[in-house]
């Protein structure tokens, strides 16, 4: 296996684990063996335990907003979001990545791993603005329900039967964000 499928591969099984376990109970040792290499190996690749971590986390964040962004295309105010808020949905399948995003909040103790959380959700935030053009209180709103969306698919919502389930799972509709501006909410 060449130096850079390997170093792929092993993102991909240390996004599962770190997913599953986050920053301190994912183990390297687990990743190597799944890897069939040697955490030696891995220390080589990546320097450290975090530095492994914050990228996976990173990727995971820059997935979703690159999605987003293509999703608006050149579209832009509720229209944009619309077409965001579509392709997030269709991303929640990718349970993956959003259990990264929560990891990461997680384990936002840690001033590093906060600071690289931070500028991966200012550039989600700052992809949607730019791409909408539209004012702050509805981007929080839209990015707001994103991460309630999240919570459901980490918590797999789906497969409840209870009506708080249903709730989270309702579909958003880009004229919910209509009321929702600066102006109104003063």
């Amino acid at each position: 296996m060449s130096g850079s499928d390997r170093r792929q591969q092993v993102l991909r099984i240390a996004a599962e684990e770190f997913a599953d376990g986050g920053l301190r109970g994912a183990s390297t040792e687990v990743i190597a063996r799944r890897a069939e290499i040697t955490q030696a190996y891995i220390f080589r690749i990546f320097g450290t335990k975090k530095a492994l971590f914050l990228e996976v986390v990173i990727a995971a964040f820059e997935r979703l907003t690159e999605g987003m962004r293509d999703a608006a295309g050149t579209e832009t105010g509720l229209d944009g979001l619309a077409l965001m808020g579509a392709r997030y949905n269709e991303m929640l399948a990718d349970r993956t990545s959003l259990l990264l995003q929560l990891q990461g909040f997680s384990a936002c103790g840690d001033p590093e791993v906060r600071d690289a959380v931070r500028d991966s959700f200012g550039r989600m935030w700052q992809v949607v603005a730019d791409a909408t053009g539209l004012d702050p209180v509805t981007i929080k709103a839209f990015l707001a329900f994103g991460m309630l969306l999240n919570n459901g698919a980490a918590l797999q919502v789906a497969e409840l039967d209870e009506p708080w389930a249903t709730g989270v799972q309702t579909r958003i509709h880009a004229g919910l964000f209509d009321h929702i501006t600066t102006e109104t909410n003063q």
